[in-house]
């Protein structure tokens, strides 16, 4: 569809300025301060989240942003269409400073992300796509490929998890008896990259996250032929109570 190629245009120029005006300030001794939930925050959330903001504005949509919603609070119900934006996805690892940190930014119709771009600042990189087919990692420098989900091979699936927020018994109950290839261990939206680009398999997030933080992640994996499920394997969608996830799981093809 043409509106989505533009509108996919207008947010990667937003991810790679919004991801240089992280790394500005990355480079920096920058300060730490602390949300109204205890979650931490920094000036390249605001920064990033402006230059976003200053995009999307561009098309009348409504934006529902992390910072955003810290200051003026989140709608009582989801519009039909809205963006949704992590300026800075993975704070914990960007104050780390291990690179793993992302920008997202995703268009949410009728409760399904029809269009998303995850931006790795730290790599000069970007997953990005617009619906089926669609799904694309482009570097810095302009050199662009398809990317396309796996089946998961014979001799087991590999598992992306999370840096910051896993819970290793958990995460063994859920995982069974399935056969498991190999493990990576990563922050941020990367792990949804990860499986669309057939590097993993299987990304389980069993504990609660903000839509903002997934919805991106989303486009680009369905794109690539993968899906997201709840827990009891239903459709994850968008525009819930307090656009706030529960458990999903990320799957590559089959």
């Amino acid at each position: 569809m043409a509106e989505y190629d533009e509108l996919l245009e207008l947010i990667e120029r937003a991810a790679w300025k919004a991801g240089d005006a992280i790394l500005e300030i990355y480079e920096t001794d920058f300060d730490v301060a602390r949300k109204s939930d205890r979650s931490p925050v920094t000036q390249a959330d605001a920064a990033a989240e402006a230059i976003i903001i200053e995009h999307l504005r561009l098309v009348g949509t409504t934006v529902i942003a992390e910072e955003l919603a810290e200051r003026e609070g989140l709608p009582e119900v989801a519009p039909d269409r809205f963006w949704l934006v992590d300026p800075l996805d993975g704070t914990k690892e960007f104050i780390k400073k291990n690179g793993e940190f992302t920008v997202n930014i995703a268009l949410v119709e009728h409760g399904v992300p029809v269009l998303g771009v995850v931006g790795i600042p730290a790599k000069g990189l970007i997953y990005a796509a617009s619906g089926p087919g669609t799904a694309h990692k482009k570097h810095r420098d302009g050199a662009t490929r398809p990317i396309a989900a796996r089946s998961c091979p014979e001799a087991g699936a590999t598992i992306a998890y999370s840096r910051s927020h896993a819970d290793m018994a958990e995460l063994e109950a859920f995982l069974g008896s399935r056969r498991v290839a190999d493990r990576i261990v990563a922050g941020s939206a990367l792990k949804f990259c990860l499986v669309a680009e057939g590097v993993a398999d299987l990304y389980p997030r069993l504990g609660p996250t903000m839509e903002w933080d997934t919805a991106a992640g989303q486009a680009v994996l369905e794109a690539a032929g993968g899906r997201v499920e709840t827990l009891d394997g239903k459709p994850f969608r968008y525009g819930k109570p307090g656009f706030r996830n529960t458990g999903f799981v990320a799957l590559g093809r089959g």
